[in-house]
C-alpha cells in the first residue's frame, strides 16, 4: 500500500502525494523538466546533481527502464517528482520498472502531486530549495532543514560527479583524431558521438592539472556539461585559454560553454528557473534557422545579440527564442566554439548534432604536428 509523502519548498508551500522509489528524505534545488520522454536519461544526467527534478509531462515510467539509456553509471538526481506513475510498464527493451530502479539506486521520489501547480509556482518565484519526505515528518523541523541547505549559487558540484581516473573511449573504426574530454559530468552519449566520428577520446578528471593537458598534445579539447555554478570551476580556464592560443580546436557544451565564456572574460549569472527539457527553440544567427534543442542548465552567459560584455574576442552565434539568452558562442580568430544546450540530444531532438561534425572539421583543418612544429 502506498505511503503518503510530501514535497516541501523553502517558502513553506507543501505538495502532498505518495511515496515512490527509495525510502528516506531527499534535499535539493527543486526544478522542472518539460521533456515528454527520456526520464531515464534525465535521472542519469550528472548535470542534475543536487537537484530534485519535477517532470511536467504527467505520465512517467510507462516504458520502464533499461541499461542502454543511461547517461552515467547510476542516477544523479537528488530526488524525483511525478504526477502519475503507471502501475505497469511496456517496452521491448525494458528490464525493470521505474519504481524498482529508483529503489535499487536509492533515489527518493514522490508521485500523485499537482506538477502543473508546482511548475507554475517555480516559474513565478524561481527555483528554490526543497525536500521530499514522508508525510509524518514534522513540518517546522523539515522547513528548518531545507533552509539550512546550500544554495546553488557558488556551489562546486562538478568534481563530485567527474571520473576519478582518466579512461579512454576508443574510436569506432580507425582513429582519426585524439581528443581530450574534460569531464565535469559528461554524458555518455557525447563520448559515443565523438567515437563514431573517428575520435579516440581520453576522458580526464575535472581537477586534471593544466600542464598535463597541455603536454598531451591532443588534436582537440571537448569540455563537457556538468552541475553547479560555473564561477566555482575556475581551475579549467587557464587550460582553455592556453590550448586555444595554440590553435587547438575547443568545443564546449552546457557548463563547458559557460567555462569557455568565462575563460575569455565573460560573466555568468543564475537564471530564475533555468531551461530544462527537449523542446527549447534556439535561433542560429548565421542563417536564421531555428533548432529545437535539449537543455539542462540553471546558469547563463551574460550578453545578447550585440555581444558579450568583457569578452570582445567572442561573438554570439545562437540565441534562445523564449527569453533571448545567449545559447552559442565562437571565438573570432581561434577554432573555439560552444553551445549552452545539449547537441548530443539523448533521447532527442537531433537538430544540433551537426556541431560534432563542426568539431571534427576544425580538427581536420588543423595542421599536422610536424607542420605546426616547422
Amino acid at each position: 500500500m502506498a505511503q503518503p509523502a510530501v514535497l516541501m519548498l523553502e517558502d513553506g508551500r507543501a505538495f502532498r502525494g505518495e511515496a515512490y522509489g527509495a525510502p528516506g528524505t531527499a534535499f535539493g534545488e527543486v526544478v522542472f523538466n518539460t521533456s515528454m520522454t527520456g526520464y531515464q536519461e534525465v535521472l542519469t544526467d550528472p548535470s542534475y546533481a543536487g537537484q530534485i527534478v519535477t517532470m511536467t509531462y504527467p505520465l512517467i515510467g510507462n516504458y520502464g527502464v533499461n541499461a542502454q539509456d543511461e547517461e552515467s553509471a547510476h542516477p544523479q538526481v537528488a530526488g524525483f517528482v511525478m504526477h502519475e506513475a503507471p502501475p505497469v510498464y511496456s517496452n521491448w527493451r525494458a528490464a525493470e520498472s521505474l519504481d524498482d530502479y529508483l529503489r535499487r539506486s536509492g533515489v527518493v521520489a514522490i508521485t500523485g502531486i499537482d506538477t502543473r501547480a508546482l511548475t507554475r509556482h517555480i516559474r513565478s518565484l524561481g527555483s528554490m530549495r526543497g525536500a521530499i519526505a514522508r508525510a509524518g515528518a514534522d513540518p517546522d523541523a523539515l522547513l528548518e532543514q531545507i533552509r539550512a541547505q546550500p544554495r546553488m549559487e557558488g556551489l562546486e558540484l562538478a568534481c563530485g560527479v567527474s571520473t576519478d581516473e582518466r579512461y579512454v573511449v576508443p574510436a569506432a573504426g580507425d582513429a582519426r583524431f585524439r581528443v581530450l574530454a574534460y569531464d565535469f559530468g559528461v554524458k555518455s552519449h557525447s563520448l559515443q558521438l565523438l567515437a563514431q566520428k573517428g575520435c579516440e577520446v581520453t576522458v580526464l578528471p575535472a581537477e586534471t592539472p593544466t600542464d598535463e593537458i597541455l603536454a598531451a598534445g591532443a588534436d582537440g579539447l571537448f569540455i563537457s556539461n556538468g552541475p553547479g555554478d560555473p564561477e566555482a570551476v575556475g581551475h579549467a580556464l587557464t587550460a582553455i585559454r592556453e590550448l586555444a592560443g595554440q590553435g587547438t580546436p575547443v568545443f564546449g557544451i552546457c557548463l563547458g560553454h559557460q567555462l569557455i565564456a568565462r575563460a575569455f572574460g565573460a560573466d555568468t549569472y543564475k537564471l530564475k528557473y533555468g531551461h530544462r527539457g527537449g523542446n527549447h527553440p534556439v535561433r542560429r544567427l548565421s542563417d536564421g534557422a531555428v533548432e529545437i534543442t535539449a537543455q539542462n542548465h540553471g546558469f547563463a552567459v551574460r550578453g545578447d545579440e550585440s555581444g558579450i560584455p568583457g569578452a570582445p574576442e567572442l561573438r554570439v552565434t545562437h540565441l534562445n527564442l523564449n527569453d533571448g539568452t545567449v545559447e552559442g558562442l565562437e571565438h573570432r580568430e581561434r577554432p573555439v566554439f560552444s553551445v549552452q544546450y545539449h547537441p548530443e540530444a539523448a533521447p532527442g531532438p537531433h537538430d544540433s548534432r551537426y556541431l560534432f561534425d563542426r568539431f571534427v572539421d576544425e580538427m581536420a583543418r588543423r595542421p599536422a604536428a610536424g607542420e605546426r612544429d616547422a
